[in-house]
């Protein structure tokens, strides 16, 4: 194969006309020379940290969608599934991601479950830490999201820790708003890179304290606008992810969007793209190639340097999309799945106690962390109820593994005045989150997601409407074009339901999460993220 374009050498800061030859899925040679090609050939773009299950894809779907963008490979951490299926899950995104040229860097999940204060259906402890490790599939220990562990010196988890630097693997963090003595410790334990940095000042310490910073831009946590600006200085430190990205989100665009904001911005191309295509391949050790002589063929052709608009992908030397179309085909592939509990009654919603005031998480559109605020309680017959005048409503997570009793919170700025919505899509132990405005209405969007064995809902009196994820509850088996118009439409009906997030049903996926501050809901209870401690709904 031979393509002739305008050469993007990042390394070297130029570009130029020239001729590539690619023989045997590698880089041959590459040669200045005059034609009359204008587009320009540079390395593709690396998603430098993502879950592949939010995407509400399999690996090989997901695949399909993200080279139409100009990306190459992902830094991919599956603790999605692992909190479903334990090591078996993770077994099934590799095997699923080899079905195609995509290259999927799987990492071993290091927290599963993310807590001792949910029900996951699965543990992957140090020993299947390192067994997982020893495998050349993954390449690095993904997010160490139990900080509190990496700062009280937690056995298991600096086991798991040790077992990534035996057998010479990153490891990545996760610590929002973690600073000062504690950030240092953090990163002296061997930690290398963190994406949950939601200010420039947080991430700045970071990177002078010599970790990377993974600039996040996602369907729910949006961070670039307030992190961009460290770009030009520490380009060589700085990584660009998803970290969670909805399939309509992905029809859309991936990491080619994020170049287009940071050029607009008049940040040096150079810089912008040594972030998005070279940095990730060198800190993770990626087989990934360079656009360099001997390299693997991995490279995209876009129409300019601007928008980033792809017209070519390549991988190993297979073109895999061109003329407006992926070239990567369907694999056919099993459902697996773990889902063990049965329908729910009204009553399992209620909540009775006797206080006025009530402790609400407060959402907030476009972020992770949650704030506390104290409210009203609004009762019938001594039954705490959703309050839809005032936007305080009634929130459930209900174990999808065993029939439990539902836990029960209240929350804010979800703004239904009719209806209900559920997902069993529910970070990181993927129980089924509900919030609506009455308790029949809540258990009519829970039994349906039970019903399909997982999925996402959107409920009236007179409707149901459920996209079925029955690949461990958290994946469709259909394409990604498909997925991300049903996706599209759900999250419209949430908000025509009275909603005014941008994405409903990713932030309702965020409300379990116990490791972002500062008030979320497990299916044990409601938890303070801050101080790791359950805390209750009753103030008084």
């Amino acid at each position: 194969m031979i393509l002739q374009g305008q050469i993007v050498d990042i390394k070297n800061r130029r570009i130029y006309k020239g001729e590539i030859t690619i023989e045997n899925n590698r880089i041959k040679s590459i040669e200045e020379k005059e034609h009359q090609n204008n587009q320009y050939i540079l390395p593709g773009f690396i998603d430098a940290h993502i879950h592949i299950e939010s995407s509400m894809l399999v690996p090989s779907e997901f695949a399909r969608l993200a080279v139409c963008h100009g990306t190459v490979a992902t830094v991919s951490d599956p603790h999605e599934i692992a909190n479903v299926l334990g090591v078996k899950g993770v077994e099934f995104m590799i095997e699923n991601g080899k079905q195609t040229p995509f290259k999927f860097n799987f990492g071993a999940p290091s927290c599963v479950p993310a807590t001792n204060f949910e029900s996951a259906g699965a543990e992957i402890d140090a020993d299947a830490i390192k067994s997982l490790l020893e495998n050349p599939d993954i390449k690095y220990l993904a997010e160490m999201m139990n900080y509190p562990g990496v700062l009280f010196n937690d056995s298991e988890v600096l086991k798991k820790i040790e077992w990534a630097k035996y057998f010479n693997k990153p490891v990545d963090g996760h610590a929002p708003g973690l600073l000062g003595e504690d950030v240092s410790k953090y990163i002296n334990a061997g930690i290398t890179t963190d994406h949950e940095c939601f200010t420039y000042e947080e991430a700045l310490e970071k990177l002078q304290k010599g970790m990377k910073v993974i600039i996040r831009e996602g369907s729910a946590a949006k961070n670039f606008e307030a992190l961009i600006d460290l770009l030009s200085e520490h380009f060589e430190n700085i990584m660009f992810c998803s970290d969670d990205k909805h399939p309509d989100d992905l029809i859309l665009g991936h990491i080619n969007q994020l170049c287009a904001r940071a050029v607009a911005k008049g940040i040096d191309v150079f810089k912008v793209l040594q972030v998005a295509c070279v940095n990730p391949v060198k800190h993770y050790n990626l087989e990934v190639g360079l656009l360099q002589v001997g390299d693997p063929a991995d490279l995209i052709m876009v129409e300019d340097l601007t928008d980033f608009k792809t017209l070519k992908t390549i991988i190993n030397g297979q073109v895999v999309f061109e003329n407006n179309q992926s070239t990567i085909h369907a694999v056919a592939f099993d459902s697996p799945n773990n889902f063990n509990t049965t329908k729910k009654v009204v009553n399992d919603f209620s909540y009775r106690t006797n206080a006025k005031k009530i402790r609400v998480i407060e959402a907030l559109d476009g972020q992770l962390v949650t704030n506390e605020i104290i409210a009203d309680s609004l009762q019938i017959d001594g039954n705490f109820v959703s309050n839809p005048e005032k936007d305080i409503l009634k929130m459930t997570v209900v174990n999808r593994y065993k029939n439990e009793k539902p836990a029960i919170a209240f929350i804010k700025n979800f703004g239904l005045k009719h209806g209900a919505i559920a997902s069993s899509v529910a970070h990181d132990c993927h129980n089924i989150l509900a919030v609506g405005v009455s308790d029949e209405l809540i258990c009519k969007a829970v039994n349906a997601i039970i019903k399909n064995k997982g999925g996402i809902a959107v409920v009236t009196e007179n409707n149901e409407d459920v996209v079925p994820l029955p690949v461990a509850g958290i994946m469709s088996d259909q394409d990604g074009v498909t997925v991300g118009k049903q996706y599209a439409a759900l999250s419209a009906q949430a908000k025509a339901l009275g909603s005014q997030l941008q994405a409903p049903f990713m932030t309702l996926s965020f409300m379990a999460l116990l490791v972002i501050p500062k008030l979320k809901l497990s299916d044990k209870g409601l938890f303070d993220g801050e101080n790791f401690v359950f805390t209750s709904v009753k103030v008084g």
